[in-house]
């Protein structure tokens, strides 16, 4: 036939003389028309082939067909005797057959395009991978809870947590508007009061946050205690002149820059915050002299939320000699995202304390006492900066006799395999036992 439709193949069913096979195909066509089309309009070409069968789908198109029918058409051909296979149906979405237009596709004729396609499948690069984690990380948190089971180091005394005004309630339970409406005058100022008290503590730890860069726990504590009793809150450290402050707080780090960040700081708190501190990371690290580790120790702190860890340099040093990395990091920002990859978020809050408090006493910037550490033989830095002997009672580097851990010996060796499979013990960290007291 002269139809572009209707074209031989190799394979076409002939159906000489069967007028009972034509006449049955077109009864079931005629009362097909009757019934509803359906809404999606997409050509499907069926190609039978010597080597293999191919479905194609084709877009759909919305000309009109000029040659009439193709359903008629195939009646027609049915009639004759023969039915070609290679034909393709475009029937549109709300259009009566007469509306509906055919569509050819035309294929290469190059003997590459017709051999069988190859589907090649591609997965995600993150989908299927392990998750990594230190060897023996559990083990070594174990014996770092047994080493810092004395609070013997600086921060444990004179850290952020111990800076802010003791007095001052941490929280100050919501209460409804009608229970608001029953109270007393001498309750609503007790209500006042006390959630003033709350901002004042939020804001000595941030100030004592503030303070503490690049300033040992015992010069920063001193600071605090000369603030607090000159009136550490908002209003007193604006209306207090920058020589006064310089005498308050040095000799911290950087005093004269930290002056001038508390006086930036409490200018944006008191018109932005109503003389709170904000209560996001964001918000935070958007005050003058606050990074993220300061951000971090803040939320926990004086929110209680764990937004994250909170990494200065003991931190970023004995995660990189412990080999909780998996690769050294550069600064403490590298080694935060690092260490939340992996570590178990209730972990976060107690990481902090937990390894500064052992890089005062033990794993030292220069000299690390590995001889007296537990994890000196899991640990992939030890005995290469230390000294080559414990040192003698009395010594400046010699660890407290008060300490209630001592050099490994073959007991503790005996534990480790018990450590494995014991989980790990109830968390000590100061901010994990205030929540649980709660």
């Amino acid at each position: 036939m002269a139809s572009p439709y209707f074209r031989h193949h190799r394979s076409v069913i002939t159906r000489s003389g069967d007028q009972h096979f034509a006449s049955s195909l077109r009864s079931k066509l005629t009362s097909r028309r009757s019934n509803v089309w359906p809404v999606s309009c997409v050509a499907v070409k069926v190609e039978e082939k010597e080597e293999d069968a191919k479905v194609v789908e084709q877009r759909p198109s919305s000309a009109p067909l000029a040659t009439g029918n193709v359903y008629f058409r195939l009646l027609r051909s049915a009639e004759h005797g023969h039915l070609s296979t290679d034909l393709k149906l475009a029937p549109s979405s709300c259009a009566p057959p007469g509306d509906c237009q055919p569509e050819r596709e035309t294929l290469a004729s190059s003997p590459r395009s017709r051999s069988r396609t190859r589907l090649k499948v591609e997965y995600d690069q993150h989908e299927g991978a392990e998750h990594w984690e230190p060897p023996e990380w559990k083990k070594q948190w174990g014996y770092l809870r047994e080493m810092r089971s004395g609070r013997n180091a600086p921060v444990d005394n004179m850290g952020a947590e111990k800076c802010y005004d003791s007095q001052a309630p941490a929280h100050v339970g919501v209460l409804s508007f009608q229970s608001l409406h029953n109270c007393s005058k001498t309750f609503m100022r007790f209500l006042l009061l006390a959630t003033l008290l709350v901002q004042v503590r939020r804001f000595q730890v941030l100030v004592s946050l503030m303070l503490s860069s690049q300033t040992k726990d015992q010069v920063t504590a001193a600071a605090m205690e000369k603030l607090r009793a000159h009136g550490c809150t908002v209003e007193n450290i604006l209306t207090t002149d920058d020589a006064a402050l310089e005498n308050l707080i040095y000799p911290v780090g950087f005093w004269r820059t930290k002056v001038k960040y508390l006086k930036q700081t409490s200018a944006m708190l008191q018109k932005d915050f109503a003389g709170d501190i904000p209560d996001s990371v964001q918000g935070l690290i958007g005050l003058p002299g606050i990074g993220p580790k300061m951000a971090h120790l803040a939320m926990d702190i004086a929110w209680d939320q764990v937004s994250g860890i909170g990494v200065d340099t003991h931190v970023h040093r004995i995660s990189n000699r412990l080999g909780w990395l998996k690769k050294p990091s550069k600064n403490a920002e590298e080694t935060r995202k690092a260490l939340e990859e992996w570590l178990p978020r209730e972990l976060w809050s107690e990481i902090n304390w937990l390894l500064v408090g052992f890089g005062q006493r033990v794993c030292l910037p220069v000299h690390p006492l590995c001889s007296v550490c537990l994890n000196q033989y899991s640990c992939p830095s030890a005995h290469k900066t230390s000294p080559t002997k414990r040192p003698k009672a009395g010594a400046p580097l010699a660890p407290d006799p008060a300490s209630s851990f001592t050099t490994k010996t073959e007991q503790s060796i005996l534990k480790d395999e018990r450590m494995k499979k014991e989980p790990l013990a109830s968390l000590v960290c100061p901010t994990a036992q205030r929540r649980l007291r709660k």
